[in-house]
Order: C-alpha cells, then structure tokens, then sequence
C-alpha cells in the first residue's frame, strides 16, 4: 500500500502492534462473518487494523505538540470536525466518523497516517505491546460509559473484548460481574478474579446464577460484546427495573425484542463505541 501524505495537522506513525476485533475479522470475505452490515458499511479493497499503537515517525505541516520517534497511542475514530456536535465540543457524537480499518485504511500496514488530534504520547519503556493492550482496555472502558461502582453486571460475550470489559468493570468496583457464552471455549480459564461466574446459557439459566449469587431483582448493568439476537434477549430478561445496557457488538442484520420489556422495565439501552474516550479529561 502507497504512503499517504499526512496534511496539515496529521502525523505518519509505524505501527507496532494493531489488534483484530469483530469489525476486522468481518472483513475476511468469503468467511461467513462477511454479513450484511459489513457489505454495506464496509468498502473493498480494505486494509484492516482498527486498534493500534506505534512510534510518530513524520509530520505534516504543523509542528510544536508532537515529534518523530515518540511513543503514540491512537485513536481509531477520525471526526469531521464540521458537524454541529463537532462545532460544539462532542467529537465522540460526529455524524461522519470514519472508522481506521473500517471506512479508511487501517494499521495492518507498516505505516499509518492520522490527524494529530487522534494521537496521544504515552510512556511506555520500550513495550509497546503494553501500550497497544491499555489502548485497546481505555476504549472499552470508556466506551461503555455506565457507572457500575457495587452494581451487579451481566457481560454477554466471552472474547477478548467481553473478557476485558469484566476485567474493567471489575476493577471499578462492581459487586458481581457475570460473563456468557455459547461457544465451545475452555470455561476453567475464564473461572479468574475478574469474574464472578463464567456461564455457558446453553447448559445453565441465568435464573439459576442469579440464585447462587443472592441476587433478587436482576443486573443492574448489562454490556452486550456478542451481537447475536439470544443473548441480547437473554439480558433483556434478566435486567432489573432501572437496568442500563451498553451494546457494542454489532449484529449481523435486524434483531427482534419485545419492547414491552424494555418499556415496562424501564430498561436504559446506549450504544457503546470508542468514539467516547476522544471526550475531553478521558484520555
């Protein structure tokens, strides 16, 4: 792939590390993740690599904040900077956000060109694979965006992304955090700190573990990694009144819920996307 100019404002960086999330393994065409959102979101050709992290090796025009050789954590999501919620401050709202490795070529390459205002310098000490991992836990973090401080909380999910959001959710002080799956993956190594109760649906009701685990009224905090319609509608019913869910998984076409559930229970739903860690005092 051709070195693009960086412009005015915009750095190139060599790319350390890049992860693979669903969005990148989507791309894989004709694997049978290739789905119908992927084939009218995303454009091929595409060079996929959407998290990543590197060292600031030239710039464009502007100078004075960062220079080369600089350790730099990016930020997967560029803005327009024209739109109405850009003019007033909420970047992680922009109605045009290209996706790095999604919408525009990502980082799978050795270089990687991006307005300056998605890279951060981090202090790393020579391991950028640290770096690349904490870049990839801030934007689940902060992506989900529900306080979950003594909460109990349901992550539907067991990839890396799920296994992380618990790992996050646990460090911020949820009481009980409870992660699910349907796929053959080994469950003893998901029995660790983090997590309160790794649960197969297939096998076990979350009824049951709510049973076991002195719950009364539901999870307080649902973060949805799966993108598939049962699990979806699994957390919806086990939610307790008041509930938030955060979704990041993206299905594959349309899901159907009973909205009278989500009505009558007062069930709170927002998406949850990496866009929201570009909120300022969030870096």
């Amino acid at each position: 792939m051709a070195r693009r100019c960086p412009g005015a404002g915009g750095w190139h960086q060599r790319c350390s590390g890049a992860g693979k999330e669903s969005r990148d393994l989507r791309h894989r065409y004709p694997h049978s993740q290739w789905d119908e959102w992927a084939a009218k979101t995303i454009p091929v050709p595409m060079v996929i690599g959407h998290e990543f992290t590197g060292e600031i090796v030239g710039d464009g025009i502007e100078r004075g904040r960062f220079f080369p050789r600089s350790d730099g954590e990016c930020e997967g999501h560029v803005v327009c900077g024209r739109c109405r919620n850009c003019l007033a401050g909420r970047r992680h709202l922009c109605a045009h956000t290209s996706g790095v490795g999604v919408n525009r070529p990502g980082a799978s390459p050795e270089y990687i060109a991006l307005p300056m205002t998605n890279v951060g310098l981090q202090a790393c000490g020579g391991q950028r694979y640290r770096l690349h991992l904490r870049s990839i836990r801030q934007c689940r973090a902060h992506g989900a965006g529900v306080p979950v401080l003594g909460e109990d909380v349901l992550v539907t999910g067991a990839g890396p992304i799920g296994i992380m959001a618990a790992a996050v959710a646990k460090h911020a002080g949820a009481r009980h955090v409870v992660i699910t799956d349907v796929n053959p993956i080994d469950w003893n190594w998901l029995e660790r700190p983090e997590v309160t109760k790794a649960v197969d649906t297939r096998v076990n009701s979350l009824r049951d573990v709510q049973e076991e685990l002195d719950m009364t009224e539901g999870f307080d905090v649902g973060l949805e990694m799966s993108a598939t319609q049962r699990a979806f509608r699994e957390m919806l019913a086990n939610m307790c009144h008041g509930g938030k869910i955060a979704m990041l998984g993206i299905p594959p076409g349309e899901i159907s819920i009973d909205w009278n559930t989500v009505i009558f229970n007062m069930l709170t739903i927002q998406e949850s996307t990496g866009e929201r860690c570009m909120r300022p005092g969030t870096r």
